[in-house]
């Protein structure tokens, strides 16, 4: 299905060429490397040099988990009104389910700013983020940059990044997106998918092919070939969107007359235009997909990329559902009641509890047309499955209800809900403890469809494209691939009625109204104050996580508790609370020592002892979270401030999974520092001498004693390449200390 080529490739004639068969002279590879989608948009961006990107996007999106410390934090760093479009949406507390009044009032400050600084406002349920954004605001060349991972619009001709708060609010205060010039990958497509496969089959093979292997890692992913003219936009974006599980930066496809159609029907003609890569364009490597040999795929938990098809995972069921079994018991813990999975399995079959299409994924007009199709006089039964479908925004449900497809899928037994993407990160239609629900949604991380591990509840989430979803439902909820169901796969075509967006989104980009007050909810508080970085650091190992990857939901959970997302104190009681109960506590601890320290001058005795080395006067106590590679998955900042307002100076990893999050540490002020020895664990001591030097010098790697049970070992560790603003920002505590020098 899907083939991964290493080294540099030339695509020449509509095909690759391996580097070392196109026998280019340099001057003609450095021409074709200009060659490339992608190149010429970030040129068209950049304001730095050709290696040192330093990117100004055009447009901005944040929901309403992230834009209130956005907005508070630019504020807090001068912001006058919104130099480029800003369009705030209300997609993940939407439910106003969780602490009274707390996520209205947050929509209401998004409302209020809206009008302030001169941004654009979606109110809840009208439609999710990327959806509006796609519909709204994408186009062909433009860059677009999002405070959701998922901001992904390549498949309209639009490179989108998703990365922490902090790099909106230097858009907002007119700073630029650094980063050193990113590898391009070709994603070549030909063939044609056949009946019963969608763009969730798609993606999760692509994912399952480069994530593990951090094969497009940090990269940018550019679709190309004959494959893309059979896919429609819809299709396109299914895939697209789904490119930010494989941890690439970002993403474009080529363009041609179904995207100038897709332009054309949302009354944006003029946002089209042809992008294709020059011939010949050299890329850094390439993934080829078969679109005509991909099957239905299933991604079973405890990740995207736990990739299988669907007919493989039915014919080895037990084998394969053991080890998900394993690594569902290895999370509880012993003691705990056991997870059961296996007993899903009866007579050759396997049952699930539970499917949801929804979010920007899943919720689009074609897939939920076709999955309507599938069930079209069939039913869900009347037994413990059950099927939600939540499209994706108000537009979309119109034609859906106006073409027939809401009827025949409520006639089935199905439930439609409006646009929301609480499915995708556990505030919405979570299963009983010991379930297992089938989604077309982005994430099956644990506990992110809302159990709660610390209390002993493991659910579980298995991704599936909506095909084989309705598939399942119309066998009673019975695992079943789409290519095995009898239905029609021609639908009705797609409209967009734009009147829904008139008469209700607030479009006020370019238009400011500075008298306008904002209003401040109970729970919306400001960013405690953070100080610089001292001249030496004493650094207190307070929690250490030994997994091959921590996501950024198990560094702060989504769910109901970002709904406390607007008071970063009450926010951070929730650290990590479901990998390590007691870290707060322990940080907390930390953090009182160095209050103490900061009155009285001096550590405490009883710290001095536990440290047993003489430390200079002139030193700062704080603590750090260690772990193999922390920060795959979501891009909300929180994973980061948490631990900074708990008195985090640090992270210690082998290496980070995403830039993004990385990026998160710097820009509160936290060393993103790398060990070469896992060798830590909770109690630990770090002493850097002389760390602003280090940092101002950007020394590769850094002196360091690292003392445990009284013994005292030197070390070295490495920040990585910093940028001089990121260098400024550390040294200063964070980004709005850095801001307001």
């Amino acid at each position: 299905m899907i083939k991964l080529i290493k080294g540099g490739v030339y695509y020449m004639g509509g095909s690759l060429v391996k580097e070392n068969r196109a026998f280019m002279v340099e001057a003609k590879k450095q021409q074709a490397i200009k060659g490339t989608i992608a190149y010429s948009i970030l040129k068209s961006h950049n304001k730095g040099d050709g290696e040192n990107l330093r990117i100004s996007f055009d447009a901005l999106a944040s929901h309403d988990i992230t834009y209130v410390g956005i907005i508070q934090t630019a504020k807090a760093s001068g912001l006058k009104e919104f130099p480029v479009p800003y369009t705030l949406t209300n997609c993940h507390n939407s439910l106003c389910a969780v602490g009274g009044t707390i996520n209205e009032d947050d929509h209401l400050f998004g409302y209020s700013a809206a009008k302030k600084y001169g941004g654009n406002f979606v109110p809840p349920h009208i439609a999710v983020i990327h959806q509006y954004m796609r519909e709204a605001e994408a186009a062909c060349g433009k860059m677009i940059l999002g405070s959701d991972s998922h901001t992904r619009y390549g498949a309209f001709g639009t490179m989108a990044v998703g990365e922490g708060g902090p790099e909106l609010v230097k858009q907002l205060l007119g700073q630029t997106y650094d980063v050193k010039r990113p590898e391009i990958i070709a994603v070549y497509l030909k063939g044609k998918p056949k009946k019963g496969v969608g763009p969730h089959d798609v993606a999760i093979a692509l994912v399952g092919a480069t994530f593990k292997n951090g094969f497009v890692k940090n990269k940018i992913l550019e679709f190309i070939g004959p494959g893309i003219k059979n896919l429609s936009m819809d299709f396109r974006s299914g895939i697209d969107v789904m490119t930010t599980e494989t941890t690439c930066l970002s993403s474009v496809w080529e363009t041609d007359g179904v995207t100038e159609e897709f332009f054309k029907a949302h009354g944006r003609a003029g946002d089209f235009k042809q992008l294709h890569p020059v011939d010949p364009a050299y890329y850094d490597g390439a993934v080829v997909i078969d679109l005509s040999r991909i099957e239905p795929m299933i991604a079973l938990p405890f990740h995207p990329s736990n990739a299988y098809t669907i007919r493989e995972v039915i014919d080895n069921a037990s084998d394969i559902l053991n080890e998900v079994e394993k690594a569902g018991n290895a999370l509880k813990g012993a003691g705990a009641k056991p997870y059961r999975l296996l007993d899903r399995v009866r007579d050759g079959k396997i049952y699930v509890s539970q499917g949801v299409i929804a979010g920007c994924a899943g919720g689009s007009y074609e897939n939920v047309a076709e999955a309507a199709e599938i069930m079209r006089g069939k039913n869900c039964g009347n037994g413990e499955f059950m099927l939600n479908v939540y499209p994706q925004s108000q537009p979309v449900y119109k034609c859906l209800v106006d073409n027939g497809y809401a009827s025949a899928l409520m006639g089935a037994g199905a439930v439609l809900k409006t646009a929301f993407c609480g499915p995708c990160f556990g505030a919405g239609d979570t299963p009983a403890d010991n379930g297992i629900s089938v989604r077309h949604t982005t994430r099956n991380f644990e506990n992110r469809e809302g159990s709660k591990l610390g209390e002993g509840q493991l659910a579980a989430v298995a991704l599936m494209d909506a095909r084989s979803i309705a598939a399942t439902a119309a066998n009673g909820g019975v695992l079943t691939p789409a290519t095995e169901a009898e239905y029609t796969k021609k639908i009705k075509k797609y409209y967009f009625d734009g009147s829904i967006y008139e008469h209700r989104v607030y479009r006020g980009a370019g238009n400011p109204q500075p008298q306008t007050e904002l209003i401040y909810g109970n729970n919306i508080a400001d960013w405690p104050e953070q100080l610089p970085l001292a001249n030496n650091l004493l650094i207190e190992v307070v929690s250490v996580i030994n997994d091959p990857v921590t996501t950024t939901d198990e560094l702060i959970p989504s769910g109901e508790t970002s709904s406390y997302r607007s008071n970063p104190l009450r926010l951070a009681e929730f650290a990590l609370s479901r990998k390590d109960p007691g870290y707060v506590g322990r940080a907390k601890e930390v953090k009182a020592v160095e209050e103490y320290r900061r009155k009285n001058g001096v550590l405490s005795d009883e710290v001095m002892q536990q440290v047993g080395i003489d430390i200079s006067p002139d030193v700062m106590l704080g603590s750090a979270v260690v772990a193999r590679k922390p920060g795959d998955g979501s891009a909300r900042e929180q994973a980061a401030s948490c631990q900074r307002v708990l008195g985090g100076v640090a992270n210690i990893a082998l290496e980070y999974a995403t830039k993004r999050y990385r990026s998160n540490l710097i820009n509160w002020g936290m060393l993103p520092l790398v060990c070469k020895e896992f060798d830590y664990k909770a109690g630990d001591f770090i002493y850097i001498e002389n760390v602003t030097e280090c940092v101002k010098k950007g020394d590769t790697a850094i002196p360091a004693k690292h003392i445990s049970d009284g013994k005292v070992k030197n070390v070295f560790l490495r920040l990585g390449e910093l940028t001089e603003e990121e260098k400024q920002i550390i040294l200063s505590g964070c980004l709005i200390n850095y801001n307001k020098k």
